[in-house]
């Protein structure tokens, strides 16, 4: 384990240990301003002890929202109620990246301001399942496809936030190029119908997310960006043929612009960390989801092997909120959380204790 336990530095990155958590949706913000909740400040500076904080998903513009309780990065207000988190987490010596996220056709009319359809590449529904909005499950409906206009907007926004993001303290920013939402809708096979300029190659599904990752690092720097992916992810219905070819391509596309990272969510048949370890030159943080969630076993091994220089690891966090200090002192890990996962207030959310407390009483 102590793989994870030591420092690393690249770049701007200057982490005490090599333990990301992962970006994990809590749904706990003022559903109708998009401020953080009055909590957040608190959650995240309980896990300041990871090397490197990546916040939940937020939302870019207001068709970016997936859901109720999601924060945005849009507002003055909002900029405003993520300071406190960043001030919060720094008092701790703790890095955070805000995640910056649009989930394209992953959402409702109901979650939406005036009750506007979810936008994607292209009209294609998720079939046979349903939505949770603030009226409860509800059948997912049919998208409208994006303008080019609004393509080039829809970056602009990406942009924007990231710039706000900075403003609000936050070290960098990471790009949701991941799990089905709208940056993956544009990459993937099934969902990106479009025979312009943003689809009917790989080149062509690939350049959304060139133009956003550009644009953002233009906006803030390249070494402020990382870029979440999850190749080969059947995550909310997509399907990529050829992942491998695929990401081999975004990854040579990239790669000359420093980035901060590359993380690496693998949750296919392809392995995707190993293989796009050996075309990216820069930081890579890996997550694996599949066939078993990671384990702080599995992300040392990563390290080990160089394979991996970030381990990022998600459910452990929420209810062991000094991970890395655990995995250094050998103290047992809590299980997942049970409910409360979701929306709400404190309960489930601030109120996992420390076991490090219990430490420092024993050792005086």
């Amino acid at each position: 384990m102590r793989e994870l336990l030591e420092p690393y530095r690249a770049g701007r990155l200057e982490l005490a240990n090599r333990v990301a958590m992962a970006p994990m949706t809590r749904g706990r913000a003022d559903d109708v301003t998009g401020v953080p909740s009055p909590y957040a400040a608190t959650y995240y500076r309980q896990r300041a002890g990871a090397g490197l904080l990546i916040t939940e998903g937020v939302y870019v513009n207001a068709l970016a929202k997936g859901g109720p309780g999601i924060p945005g990065l849009v507002t003055d207000a909002q900029a405003r109620g993520w300071r406190e988190v960043t001030d919060a987490v720094h008092t701790e010596g703790g890095t955070v990246f805000a995640q910056l996220w649009h989930v394209g056709r992953m959402t409702h009319p109901r979650t939406l301001p005036d009750g506007e359809l979810p936008v994607a590449p292209s009209a294609v529904a998720i079939e046979g399942r349903q939505i949770f909005t603030r009226d409860g499950l509800l059948d997912h409906v049919t998208p409208r496809a994006l303008t080019v206009a609004e393509i080039g907007r829809t970056v602009r926004d990406f942009a924007a936030a990231a710039r706000r993001a900075i403003e609000a303290g936050f070290d960098g920013v990471e790009i949701h190029g991941a799990n089905g939402y709208l940056v993956q809708q544009f990459i993937a096979d099934n969902t990106n119908l479009r025979t312009d300029g943003y689809g009917g190659s790989v080149t062509g599904r690939l350049r959304f997310a060139t133009e956003v990752v550009e644009a953002v690092a233009d906006a803030v720097g390249a070494d402020r960006v990382g870029l979440r992916i999850s190749p080969d992810n059947a995550e909310n219905q997509l399907a990529e043929a050829d992942a491998r070819t695929t990401y081999r391509a975004l990854a040579d596309a990239l790669d000359p612009l420093g980035l901060a990272y590359l993380h690496v969510l693998e949750n296919g048949a392809y392995g995707a960390v190993a293989d796009l370890r050996t075309r990216w030159s820069g930081t890579l943080v890996a997550n694996t989801n599949g066939p078993v969630p990671s384990s702080p076993e599995a992300g040392a091994r990563l390290v080990r092997d160089g394979h991996a220089d970030v381990v990022a690891l998600g459910r452990l966090f929420l209810t062991n909120p000094d991970l890395p200090a655990r995995l250094a002192h050998g103290i047992p890990l809590a299980g997942p959380p049970t409910e409360n996962l979701y929306g709400g207030g404190a309960e489930g959310y601030i109120d996992y204790p420390a076991a490090t407390d219990d430490l420092k009483v024993l050792t005086g």
